[in-house]
């Protein structure tokens, strides 16, 4: 596996894994938009030219936001979203960046202990923030070292 800044190779999969993971997906457009957003910056973990996780973010002066987490399901409980968020937490502070923020889902139990693990602390609650179905979204930030 290598993790990778996505290029426009890999907008189709990404948008099909958003369909796939998500009840709001983004679809391809949208994602190829974030390919000239200079604020942005997407990982893409790939085995070969298959697309098995990405990670997308926005950085705005000093704070970074967390879009999308996904991984393929016939490979998660690999590594494979905690490289992609290590990956990305790297190369965030050549970019200014100081913090990562980002939501998730109040019942994505899996994610929060992956946030947890890698130094996220939940610093509030945004409710009903989801739909599909309607739900809370716990916030959570880190500090990066610089």
């Amino acid at each position: 596996m290598r993790i990778l800044p996505m290029d426009g190779s890999a907008a189709a999969q990404v948008a099909a894994l958003e369909r796939e993971t998500f009840s709001l997906p983004w679809d391809e457009p949208s994602i190829r938009a974030e390919l000239d957003n200079p604020l942005s910056l997407w990982l893409t973990a790939l085995d070969g030219g298959t697309v098995l996780g990405y990670v997308g973010s926005q950085t705005c002066f000093d704070d970074t936001d967390i879009l999308n987490v996904a991984v393929r399901p016939d490979c998660r409980r690999r590594g494979i979203a905690e490289a992609l968020m290590r990956e990305l937490e790297r190369l965030l502070p050549l970019r200014g960046a100081e913090r990562i923020t980002l939501e998730v889902r109040a019942s994505n139990d899996p994610a929060i202990c992956l946030y947890e693990k890698l130094g996220y602390a939940q610093v509030g609650l945004r409710k009903g923030y989801y739909e599909k179905p309607r739900e809370d979204a716990i916030i959570m930030q880190k500090e990066l070292a610089g």
